[in-house]
């Protein structure tokens, strides 16, 4: 084990360029802040390549060693430097970053997310969190939407990153092949002519998009859909925070 102390080592300059996404494409790495997204990547039998903690925590964790390739001790300093939050908990992992350009197995089966241009980090951390909690089998973020492996999304995801299928891409393009399996394409629209989404019952195979935040879901991507969806509501608001409306969807659609 390795002991850091400056904030001007290699290493620790690399950690904290990991926050970028070039350097994350760059070196194919992400960081992991904090002991339940370690823990969870363990879980999920992921490659730590290097352990970044605090001497107190890694003394209390020892066992840790043997799941890493390297370890490094450093101070509370530098975990602040390096993981983007106010009050780390001393300890972190970087792991390799996934290939969200892959291509995906086929047939294309299961419930999926789409996330049109939604741009809040903490919105898609939470719509995957949410994915996965709901049973979904993978979510696609489309262009011009936070990055998935941002420091904020990895946060809000909470680690379900390790239990869902993740892309980035082309949402008409994916449109189209789950249309062409003929699996139904739902939009979401804040529109009384679209459809309830309680009168839907699309199966074990389906899509369902979520739009911008303020915007929706683009018109291009609503005219590609087999349906569009709203949800009747019955006080006075004008609308749903974007994650809300989408877990209310998820749960409805995948019974």
């Amino acid at each position: 084990m390795e002991e850091l102390t400056s904030i001007h080592n290699q290493h620790v300059k690399d950690w904290k360029k990991l926050q970028t996404k070039k350097f994350r494409k760059q070196t194919g790495y992400y960081l992991l802040d904090g002991w339940h997204l370690v823990n969870e990547a363990l879980q999920a039998g992921v490659t730590i390549h290097q352990l970044i903690g605090t001497s107190e925590q890694l003394d209390q964790h020892q066992d840790l060693f043997d799941h890493a390739a390297e370890a490094y001790a450093v101070t509370e300093e530098i975990m602040k430097h390096i993981t983007d939050t106010v009050t780390p908990q001393g300890i972190a992992a970087v792991v390799d970053l996934p290939d969200a350009h892959r291509v995906p197995q086929q047939p294309l089966t299961g419930a999926w997310l789409f996330l049109d241009r939604v741009q809040d980090p903490g919105n898609v951390g939470t719509m995957v969190r949410t994915a996965d909690a709901a049973g979904f089998t993978g979510v696609v973020v489309g262009h011009r939407s936070a990055d998935l492996f941002g420091p904020k999304v990895v946060r809000s995801m909470q680690g379900s990153q390790f239990h869902l299928q993740l892309f980035e891409g082309d949402l008409r393009k994916w449109i189209a092949d789950f249309k062409a399996s003929g699996a139904p394409v739902y939009g979401t629209q804040l529109n009384p002519q679209a459809k309830n989404f309680r009168d839907v019952h699309p199966g074990k195979t389906f899509v369902l998009i979520m739009g911008n935040e303020g915007q929706g879901m683009s018109d291009e991507l609503l005219a590609q859909t087999t349906d569009n969806l709203y949800i009747p509501m019955r006080g006075e608001a004008e609308s749903l925070n974007v994650a809300v409306s989408a877990g209310i969807l998820m749960f409805q659609l995948n019974q």
